[in-house]
């Protein structure tokens, strides 16, 4: 889990300084949402991979790791900008203010949502 957590952070992390991540308009957002689908998409599959489930074990896995990943991140969105919020500017957003502000909000952002839909895997597995 948490070499997937560490892969999925650093390859955020390699698009946001490569510039493939577009700061105006809603690109970003959906460069940003693929990884992190990517990443959850990964999750549900190696927990499914590694505990042998059956073809509804995996089903199951991959609905509930979507639907945890819709549920905490717009909760870890929210609360990197809060952790955030007295380091900006005054009346910038984090894609303006660029560098190592938005690196920080993107790699904790994708951590939270990642390690919330693993906790939602735990979660089903203990009712399993």
């Amino acid at each position: 889990m948490a070499y997937i957590v560490l892969i999925a952070v650093t390859g955020v992390l390699l698009l946001q300084w490569s510039g493939l991540i577009p700061l105006d308009g809603v690109g970003g957002a959906l460069v940003i949402a693929a990884a992190v689908i990517l990443g959850v998409l990964v999750i549900a599959i190696y927990e499914a991979w590694t505990k042998r489930r059956g073809v509804l074990g995996w089903i199951v896995n991959i609905v509930v790791s979507f639907a945890a990943a819709l549920l905490v991140a717009p909760l870890a969105g929210g609360a990197m900008v809060a952790l955030l919020l007295p380091f900006m500017d005054d009346g910038s957003s984090l894609a303006e203010a660029g560098g190592a502000r938005m690196s920080i909000a993107l790699a904790g952002q994708t951590a939270i949502t990642l390690a919330g839909s693993w906790g939602a895997l735990w979660l089903v597995n203990r009712w399993r």
